[in-house]
Order: C-alpha cells, then sequence, then structure tokens
C-alpha cells in the first residue's frame, strides 16, 4: 500500500475515534428530550446566567421551571430548589439592585398602585411535590405561604392576605408584574404572574404547579377565557393540554377570587420549606 493511502486510513480512523469519543462523554441536557437524562442546563435572565442541574429521572415538563438551581426526584416526589427571587424588575428590590425599578402606575384589578414596606431577599426553596400526582381522598386547604412554584421560581401563594382575609386591600402593592414581597421578604404571587403569561409565555401557557404535583395554567385556553364557572371547586377541570397529550387534572388562574385555587388541593401536598 503506498504510503499517502496508509496516511488516509489511519486520518479517517482517528477523526472517527474522536466523533465516537465526544458523543460518548456529552452530559449535556437537551430540554425538549425524553428519558433519564441528567445534566446541567443554563438559562440567560434578567438576573444574568442561571444553571439548572437536573437529575435523572426528571420528566421534561419539570426542566421548564427555569428558575430552579436544581430539579431531582427519587422516583416518588420531585425536588424543586429555587431563590424565589423573580427574574424581572421590581421597586421591592434594592436601588443598587439591576433589577430595582421605580414604578408609580396601575397594578392588577385597575387599582393604583401602593407599595408596601416589605423588600425582596433571597431565599433558600425546597419543594416536594408528587412526581404523579393523584386525587386525593380527603381534600386539604390550601396553607398560608408557599402553595406551589412557578417557572421562574416564584412561590405562588392563595387568595388570602391572612387567615380567612381577602386580598381586598392587599392588592393594591401588587408590582407592575402582580406580584409582591411579604414582611419575610418571600416574593410571591397571589394571582396571575403578568411576566409568564406575557413575556416568557402566553395567556395559555404552563405556569408552574401545585404543592400537589398538579399543573397550573394560565387563564386563557384555545384563545378564549376560561369561565370560572367552568372550574370545579379546586379551580380546575381535566383535559389534554399541550404538554399533557393524554390529559390531566389542571389548574387555571382566573382574573377573580380565589384567583389560583379554590376550596384546597385537589390532590395531596408536599411540601416547602427554606
Amino acid at each position: 500500500m503506498k504510503r499517502s493511502h496508509v496516511f488516509t486510513v489511519l486520518t479517517l480512523a482517528f477523526g472517527l475515534l474522536t466523533f465516537i469519543g465526544c458523543n460518548k462523554n456529552d452530559d449535556s441536557v437537551n430540554p425538549n428530550t425524553t428519558g433519564s437524562t441528567s445534566g446541567t442546563s443554563s438559562t440567560t435572565t434578567a438576573t444574568g446566567s442561571t444553571t439548572t442541574s437536573v437529575g435523572t429521572g426528571v420528566p421534561d415538563v419539570f426542566k421548564k421551571i427555569y428558575g430552579a438551581t436544581s430539579i431531582t426526584t427519587d422516583g416518588t416526589y420531585v425536588y424543586i430548589k429555587t431563590s424565589g427571587a423573580p427574574d424581572h424588575k421590581s421597586i421591592y428590590y434594592a436601588t443598587s439592585n439591576s433589577l430595582y425599578e421605580n414604578f408609580t402606575g396601575t397594578t392588577f384589578g385597575g387599582n393604583k398602585f401602593s407599595k408596601n414596606p416589605n423588600s425582596i431577599a433571597v431565599q433558600n426553596y425546597t419543594f416536594k411535590i408528587p412526581l404523579n400526582p393523584k386525587v386525593a381522598s380527603s381534600h386539604s386547604a390550601t396553607n398560608l405561604g408557599p402553595i406551589g412554584v412557578s417557572l421562574n421560581g416564584v412561590a405562588f401563594f392563595n387568595q388570602y392576605a391572612g387567615p380567612n382575609q381577602p386580598l381586598t386591600n392587599e392588592v393594591v402593592s401588587f408590582d407592575q408584574w402582580w406580584g409582591h414581597p411579604s414582611p419575610s421578604s418571600e416574593y410571591h404571587y397571589h394571582v396571575e404572574p403578568l411576566y409568564l403569561t406575557t413575556v416568557k409565555g402566553t395567556k395559555s401557557s404552563l405556569l408552574g404547579f401545585l404543592l400537589d404535583g398538579f399543573p397550573v395554567y394560565g387563564p386563557e385556553e384555545n384563545g378564549a377565557t376560561v369561565a370560572a364557572s367552568s372550574l370545579d371547586a379546586y379551580h380546575g377541570h381535566t383535559h389534554a393540554t399541550a404538554d399533557y397529550p393524554n390529559g390531566i387534572y389542571h389548574y387555571h388562574i382566573t382574573s377573580s377570587d380565589p384567583y389560583i385555587n379554590g376550596s384546597g388541593y385537589y390532590g395531596t401536598p408536599g411540601t416547602a420549606s427554606k
């Protein structure tokens, strides 16, 4: 064999081995793939680059929680760790923060905004929710504090400002994206997370999950507003969605009380801890 032919064969063999080696060691996560892929994914937000560590066996739908720092599962529960801080601007950030933005306009319900005395602080949430949610035989009431997690890692709160106290006087303190911080500096949404439905997604998009593992969707379906009267006592119904083509029970956010959730969790809730 001529020397030039030998060189060509060796070059091709080396290239083939390099290609196989690179693909074998590729641990990156494609959020659109299925299966039990693990690794990390990176999302650039207004707060900078957020890296999410994704464990083996995490379903693709949970990878949509781009505000998480870690998403893992033990086969029974999904564990979602977040900072709880919004990736959008707010008057409730410190003025030295790049996400601080003054706001004096109109907020939820057409109310004139009135700032509350609280401020945003980074939390250390761990949301533990069922991997395969099921209807509960006995429905428990939603608690004060976090009742679920939105896609940007911010907590969902229920329809009360305090024990059985409506949000009537509290809605005026919602910022331009319809969230605000608690006295313990936990930024949260009681109502539609406007940033997720108008900037990051649409009015019919998946917005997050409640602690019972059932998904939360926006106020529209197929381009039409979801009527509260079409939802059950827990503020949801069952049918196929883009994320669950085989159908699943899911909550819808509406513009009137109870906004996100009605008379308790449809399923058995997990926990939210810090």
